[in-house]
Parts: structure tokens; sequence; C-alpha cells
């Protein structure tokens, strides 16, 4: 169901009025509680400038790390306050608590351009539970929702999916609009061909998402240690390799069904452990040696998989092919990030799923040459298994 969102908020539905914004700012901080990333505080400007634009006031709320539902000093949304007021050039107001009368008396005094961010959301008990009188109070700060927060989208939080339920005009932002355009579209009307890349540890974690991707792909690359439950469901020896035992049958199942669509690595890069480097080597995916594992794909199959994304028009990508943060092991997720840079630049709609992968593009300086990095792993994942979303299913349908 298509959503309305801030573009299509009318001049009196915003002129003066309270938008009560829920931003995705769970930014990475180090000891000293200084941004490391401030990437998804960017991804919010758009919204808070076209707020702006409309004569809307302001007020933010977000989550940030997990502080177990109550206050904790190391999760204080104050330096991204900070941060905002730069990035904006405008005033930014900060209160250290959200279900307040203090917050309520705050949003109320707030001026024509002025900005006002609350305390983190999960230093709420009723945050994560959806707490019906927590989302009544959340409501009284606004005179309108948006979520902009995609990262967020798949928790049915008070903040999230319980706020919508209490505040009407209830709309998208246009990071939240974006992200739904970007993984709809590419569901929903893929230009072809239209490949799909799966990587990360566990075949459990990504089943859902095989089985939706698998009728709609014309091809389905995987890598990374799930590969080798597939190796094991064909009789292959896996050495130390993660192995999910219980899901064996389950991967020889799917390859029955999938026939050559499902492309797994020709090749593997071993090592007797991560932190044993220097014993890495390459090797054909028949001769794993059994007191060695398999960390990352090989080079045959990185220039495979290179070879299958520059012909296609649509590509999703989720999860790493090896342990990406441990060179060499990161040889494989940083050719396919290359080859997803080149299908961009050459008109083909390139997608990475937010968490690891996005992380890998980040680092490698390469996420800006793709057409969409989503800010959303988990929301991103359960959007291509075909969940809904409570965070987008509680917003108003588009008229």
């Amino acid at each position: 169901m298509t959503k309305r969102n801030v573009r299509d908020l009318t001049e009196q539905e915003a002129r003066g009025k309270r938008a009560l914004v829920r931003a995705d700012f769970n930014i990475p901080l180090d000891d000293n509680r200084e941004i490391t990333d401030d990437t998804r505080i960017r991804a919010a400007l758009p919204t808070i400038e076209l707020l702006h634009k409309l004569g809307a006031r302001i007020v933010l709320l977000s989550h940030l790390g997990r502080p177990k539902g109550k206050p904790d000093l190391r999760y204080s949304l104050l330096p991204v306050a900070n941060r905002l007021a730069e990035l904006t050039g405008r005033k930014v107001c900060f209160v250290e608590s959200t279900d307040t009368d203090e917050a309520l008396q705050a949003t109320r005094a707030l001026e024509d351009g002025e900005m006002l961010l609350l305390e983190n959301t999960r230093f709420l008990g009723g945050e994560e539970t959806n707490d019906p009188r927590l989302a009544r109070a959340l409501a009284e700060l606004g005179d309108f929702f948006v979520n902009d927060a995609f990262g967020a989208a798949h928790r049915a939080h008070a903040s999230t999916a319980g706020v919508a339920e209490h505040l009407r005009p209830a709309v998208a932002g246009l990071l939240m609009q974006t992200e739904l355009d970007y993984l709809g579209g590419a569901l929903d009307e893929p230009e072809r061909p239209f490949v799909a890349i799966l990587g990360g540890s566990k075949i459990s974690g990504k089943i859902d998402v095989i089985e939706k991707l698998l009728p709609k792909v014309d091809a389905l690359l995987i890598g990374g240690a799930m590969a080798c439950t597939f190796y094991r469901a064909m009789g292959l020896e896996t050495g130390k390799s993660l192995v999910e035992e219980d899901r064996v049958a389950m991967a020889k199942d799917l390859l029955a069904r999938a026939g050559t669509r499902i492309t797994l690595p020709h090749d593997a890069t071993v090592a007797r452990s991560i932190e044993d480097a220097k014993s890495a080597h390459d090797v054909p995916r028949e001769g794993i040696p059994r007191d060695e594992a398999m960390f990352d794909i090989g080079p045959r199959s990185a220039a495979s998989f290179a070879r299958a994304i520059a012909s296609a028009r649509t590509v999703i990508w989720n999860g790493p092919m090896g342990v990406s943060e441990t060179p060499p092991f990161d040889a494989g997720t940083l050719a396919v990030a290359l080859a997803m840079a080149h299908a961009t630049k050459g008109g083909a709609t390139t997608i990475v799923g937010g968490g690891d992968s996005a992380a890998a593009c980040a680092k490698a300086g390469l996420d800006k040459r793709m057409s969409h990095v989503s800010t959303g792993g988990g929301a991103s994942l359960e959007f291509l298994e075909g969940k809904p979303l409570p965070g987008v299913e509680a917003l108003d349908a588009a008229r």
C-alpha cells in the first residue's frame, strides 16, 4: 500500500504546527562520546529542510544504542543535537527528557525555524513494548507525525508505530520514502536482468529472503559462510567452516528447486583461523582442507560475481562475502562493492541493503557510487522478506 509522505502535506497542515519527526540518529560514538559517523544525521536533513520550508516547528525523536529502558549518559542524544546544529546552521534546543511536562512545554515554546531534539526514546521503559500510555504521551508532543526512521521501521515501538495511532496526519519522511521506493521498486518492477547477492554467516537469517527473491531474480549469488551450508548439502568437505547442520536439508531443497539461478562460490579463501591471516590461501570449493575454514570467497568467485553484476540492470546486495572487517578476508566483499559501483556508472540500479554491506561500502569510499545504500539493515532485510513493517503500516495511506 502506498503511503502519504511529507511532500503531500498541505500548508494548512504544516505551517506553524509542531512536526513530531521520528528520525534514526542511532549513530556510533567513541569512548569520549564523539560521533564517528554522522551518515544517519545527514540522511535526515532533506526531511528537516522541507519541513522548515513548509513552516513547521520541528520536534525530533530518536533512539540510540540499547540503554535497556532507563537513562544512561553513554547513550544521550546531546552529541547529536550539537552536530545537527553544525550541519543545519540552525538553533537546536535539547531537552534531557521525552515524556515529561518539561518536554511538552519546550515543544510549545518553539519559534519558527527552531528545532527541538528530545532525549533517547529508549530511556523510556514503555518504548520497546509499545506501551499505549507512552504512545499517547508522545503524541502530545506534536500536531502531526513524520516517520523518517526506516532503520527502526521494523520495530513496533511507541515512537515508531504506537504514536501514529494517536496523531494525524502521519506521513513518511523523504528518507523513508526513498527506501520504500528503491526496495519496493526492485521487488515489484525490476529492470532485468535482476541479480541478488546474499552473504553473511547463516542461511537461517536469510532463508525468508532467499524464498522471496528466488521467483523474482534471474540470478542469486551466495557468498559468506552461509555458502558452506550449501557446500555440505552438495556433499563437499567444509573443514572447520561454519555450517548450520540443521539447515543442510533445507539448503539441499533450495538447490534442487533453484536450478541454475543460485550461484555458489567456485573457490574459497581459507586459513587455520581468522587470527592466522598469514596462513590464508585460495582453494577450489572441492578442496577445503579438514583443518581449515573458509573466511572469504576466492578470486575466481569474485571475478565471476563481478561479471554477473556487470550484466545486470538491477542489483540488490545484502551481506558480506567474508570476514570483511579483517584483511585479507575482505577481498571478496570489496570486489562485489567495486563491481556494483561500475554497474551504477553503467546505468544499473544498485541497492545495498544496509548493515555490514553498507559499512564495507563506506569503508572503501564507494557508498556514494551506489544508487541507494539503505540506512536500515534489519528493516531492509524484513522488507525483502515480504514482512510488513509496523512503522510503515501505521502511516496514512496515499490519497
